[in-house]
């Protein structure tokens, strides 16, 4: 009885800290990734564009192309997202199938793989046995720590596709409509600068937001962040530079 109750109390614990985390269902990620990613690619498309307009960054050519910029990005996003997931879910379902047809077919060869594990982390045979056999009373029960063990999944918590897509739809969005905002107010070398500040400062936000999420050193991971925008900035304006001077 003690081992059952010991059992539960594991289960539970581990169920608590994952939910605690909330890493495995993939929409926290999918927006971190949706905003980084909207931002630093429409603001380096901005001043790309703004860099090869022979008129010091066209007001209405650079709205048109980062508004196309945040469109496209955005739904390319959040079919990857989804598309990604549902395979990744549909794998792990899977998985799940053959492992509950094995658990019903085989139980005595999954009681052993299970005690097998428990011993491999220094519980002596008797007591992981014991411990496998309590488990495998019930299937549901069974199911879930082989899952996790095996697997290294929760199968009450696999991902949901719908919610990441649209999660990252909307955080790419946020993101790239960011750097636009100067070019709705002015236009030329001010609209510009202005972008590049608004995409340094919000580079920097999420990187502080990333570093509070993942408890890591918040001036590394903003001054990353910040790295990446200023790097694509760059690079796009350079190129965009030379690409305005060679057609024009």
């Amino acid at each position: 009885m003690a081992i059952i109750d010991g059992a539960a109390h594991h289960h539970s614990h581990d169920h608590m800290v994952h939910q605690h985390r909330a890493v495995q269902g993939g929409t926290a990620r999918a927006a971190v990734f949706g905003i980084s990613d909207g931002l630093v690619s429409n603001v380096a498309l901005v001043l790309g564009v703004a860099a090869a307009t022979s008129t010091a960054g066209s007001g209405s050519a650079v709205i048109v192309a980062g508004v196309s910029g945040l469109l496209a990005g955005a739904a390319s996003m959040a079919a990857g997202e989804y598309v990604s997931m549902k395979a990744q879910n549909e794998l792990i379902e899977r998985e799940l199938r053959i492992e509950r047809e094995s658990l019903l077919s085989n139980p005595k060869m999954e009681v052993r793989e299970l005690a097998a594990i428990y011993e491999a982390r220094g519980i002596d045979e008797d007591t992981a046995r014991d411990f496998a056999e309590a488990i495998h009373e019930d299937i549901e029960v069974a199911l879930d720590v082989h899952a996790r063990e095996e697997l290294g999944v929760d199968p009450n918590d696999i991902g949901d596709p719908a919610g990441a897509a649209i999660s990252s739809f909307i955080a790419f969005g946020i993101g790239a409509i960011l750097p636009l905002i100067p070019w709705f107010i002015t236009a030329g070398v001010a609209a510009m600068v202005a972008s590049v500040i608004v995409g340094l400062v919000a580079a920097a936000a999420v990187g502080w937001a990333l570093a509070v999420f993942t408890e890591r050193s918040i001036i590394k991971t903003a001054a990353r962040q910040v790295g990446w925008a200023a790097g694509a900035c760059a690079i796009t304006f350079v190129i965009g530079s030379l690409l305005g001077t060679a057609i024009s």
